[in-house]
């Protein structure tokens, strides 16, 4: 058995389990591992840290609350793992499948992820690609902690750094990632290529207590330029609300109806860095106001219609 199939193995089982299994359960159930118990927990771990570094969240729990003496084993929790139908319409699914086609993604993980979505990459019949974006290694661990609320501990520079993330951006060729910079009390913003070793997760973040305004580096796309701001109110569905506060941050205010929705209001400056947060949420979000802002996004659209 090649190593792929035993990987293979290894994610059906820890998906199907009802409970964590032990080392000892794992080693039995799956084929390919060598009989030997270190040989066989070498390679378990490299196994699981393979699976991490593809965006597997394995836990590691208690086998039984009532019986702490069976230890602690692994399980991969559906909810966690698997994508959520996002419902989309077929008219949504073509403007995936042609914003698909107009970029090429040099990562593998990238297209992976439009593909779970139901987007098309590489269709014969559509223009030649004329976007090209770069992936990077870091890229799956920092969306899951943004969009789990977790801090996240890496090395900077040569230095260990404790931060809770808070958006990913591209610009001008590289990745950056906002976030509280915890050991230094402020926010903070990391090239994603001078980020060393791996990202490693941590506890579901607490928003940090006097927190400065960011600096101009880390301000949210709308605010980037230099022109009047402008006050924009994006409604928000209940689905998406808690996501949507997060990532714009602690500069925009947050205004919750009873149902769970909420509307975000936005100073922009940029109203092209506007118009890309809000169709990140497709048809979870609408254009309250200004009427300026809600016709540069129809018209921005009815461009990618023709």
């Amino acid at each position: 058995m090649n190593r792929l199939e035993r990987l293979i193995n290894l994610l059906a089982a820890l998906i199907d389990t009802e409970r964590p299994l032990a080392r000892e359960e794992i080693k039995e159930r799956i084929e390919g591992y060598p009989d030997r118990d270190e040989s066989f927990r070498r390679q378990f771990e490299r196994d699981k840290d393979t699976l991490r570094s593809m965006g597997v969240p394995i836990a590691v729990e208690a086998i039984s609350v009532s019986e702490p003496h069976l230890g602690t084993g692994y399980r991969v929790r559906r909810a966690e793992y698997e994508l959520p139908d996002p419902n989309l319409d077929p008219e949504e699914t073509a403007a995936l499948h042609l914003a698909a086609s107009s970029v090429r993604f040099l990562d593998e993980g990238a297209r992976a992820a439009v593909l779970k979505l139901g987007g098309v990459t590489g269709v014969s019949n559509l223009p030649e690609p004329d976007v090209e974006v770069p992936g990077g290694e870091h890229l799956e661990a920092l969306f899951a902690a943004i969009s789990e609320n977790r801090a996240a501990a890496f090395t900077y520079q040569g230095e260990a750094r404790q931060t809770i993330p808070e958006r990913l951006a591209f610009r001008n060729g590289h990745w950056y990632l906002s976030a509280w910079d915890e050991i230094r009390a402020g926010e903070r913003v990391f090239r994603l290529d001078r980020v060393s070793g791996q990202v490693t997760p941590g506890e579901i973040a607490k928003p940090p207590e006097g927190a400065a305004a960011p600096r101009q580096s880390a301000l949210p796309p709308w605010e980037f330029g230099d022109a009047e701001p402008v006050e924009a109110r994006l409604w928000i569905d209940a689905a998406q609300a808690d996501l949507a506060a997060r990532q714009a941050g602690p500069r925009v205010g947050v205004a919750k109806n009873d149902d769970g929705s909420a509307v975000l209001t936005l100073a922009v400056r940029n109203p092209a860095g506007f118009r890309n947060f809000a169709l990140g949420f497709l048809d979870h979000a609408e254009v309250l106001s200004p009427a300026e802002l809600r016709e540069d996004i129809t018209s921005w659209l009815e461009g990618v219609a023709r």
